[in-house]
């Protein structure tokens, strides 16, 4: 790969590893039975979509150190993206969403796959539901497997590796804490700081600070360059997901993928419903509470969500706490001694986090 950033033509790198690896495997599960056909086609949509910006910081937490390009650091970078298509699956099926992408989600896809095999019918069979979300359970599960198979045999050394093994265990448990925190506390009384500490386990670590700090250790980083990556990492992971906050309620649907009444209909504990709820007086308080949480949330009543949040500034406060983050990120990033590729590189990769469309 040149010196200059080229985020198509990495992904397109990552997307071919991705497509190669998981369809192999999928085949391998689908040969068990022929039962399993639409729990594989999961494991390939799964992966079909993604910005795959979790390889990228993997990578050029690599390039950082001063390591040169490698395909198997691109496959061992790649595995990041099945961790995140994992959480995607479950995340789906805690929330209940629709939609991923534009498609049915794993569980939504499912419902109407096996149950017509099951049944000998063109019909649903009884508990279709259950079966479907536990299938996506599993499709998940086994995601979150082949993401440890292909960094295991990405192909660099088993030193490099051994680097960077220890800290999946580290991953994997700050990213069920931050699923478990999210789930705890939706429905309960809306609080900034803690809606902050869930944005911070669920999403920002593995998104960002992670990432590069795999990346780090299988190229040999030093302590001092790991801390910078930290401080680069964390208010950075918190903006990209401040800003899926405010997509997942004013983003346009052809353009995020997803259905914009999720967070309303789920009362999920993000930091826009908690500034909202900070900033409202009685009678706003009073009106959220008739709508949040309601599974018949029409347009009217989104509508209604919106307009309150909007006249409170809650939107505003959202995209000054996204601002300041990037500041921070981006003031650490340049504090940092690395090559000036990788400077550049993960200032453009800032900005593609924190501003976006979907």
């Amino acid at each position: 790969m040149a010196e200059r950033w080229d985020p198509t033509a990495f992904r397109t790198r990552v997307d071919e590893v991705l497509r190669r690896f998981v369809a192999q495997e999928a085949d391998l599960f689908a040969a068990i039975d022929p039962l399993l056909d639409p729990v594989a086609e999961q494991l390939e949509a799964a992966v079909a979509d993604g910005k795959r910006l979790r390889a990228a910081f993997c990578y050029w937490g690599w390039r950082a150190v001063g390591q040169p390009d490698s395909d198997a650091l691109v496959r061992a970078a790649a595995s990041m993206e099945l961790v995140h298509a994992a959480a995607v699956v479950h995340d789906d099926l805690i929330d209940d969403s629709p939609l991923r992408h534009g498609r049915p989600t794993a569980h939504v896809a499912l419902r109407s796959a096996v149950p017509a095999r099951t049944a000998g019918v063109g019909t649903a069979a009884p508990g279709a539901d259950g079966t479907a979300r536990s299938l996506a359970m599993l499709v998940g599960d086994l995601l979150m497997s082949l993401a440890g198979q292909l960094f295991a045999t990405c192909g660099l050394p088993a030193a490099y590796l051994a680097r960077g093994r220890p800290l999946w265990s580290l991953l994997a448990r700050e990213l069920i804490a931050g699923e478990c925190l999210e789930i705890l506390r939706t429905g309960t009384g809306p609080d900034t700081t803690a809606s902050l500490k869930v944005i911070r386990y669920k999403t920002a670590k593995y998104t960002v600070e992670q990432p590069l700090l795999i990346g780090g250790a299988l190229a040999g980083a030093g302590e001092g360059l790991r801390a910078g990556y930290s401080a680069y990492g964390l208010p950075l992971g918190e903006a990209f997901q401040l800003r899926d906050d405010l997509l997942g309620l004013f983003g346009e649907p052809e353009h995020t993928g997803k259905a914009n009444t999720d967070d309303v209909r789920g009362r999920r504990p993000t930091a826009l419903l908690a500034e909202t709820w900070r900033l409202a007086r009685a009678e706003d308080r009073e009106r959220l509470g008739a709508l949040l949480g309601r599974h018949d949330l029409g347009v009217a009543g989104l509508d209604a969500v919106r307009e309150v949040m909007r006249r409170l500034g809650a939107p505003d406060r959202i995209e000054h706490m996204i601002g300041a983050r990037v500041a921070e990120a981006l003031d650490a990033l340049h504090r940092l001694d690395v090559p000036a590729p990788a400077t550049g590189a993960l200032t453009a990769l800032a900005h593609s986090a924190a501003v976006r469309l979907s």
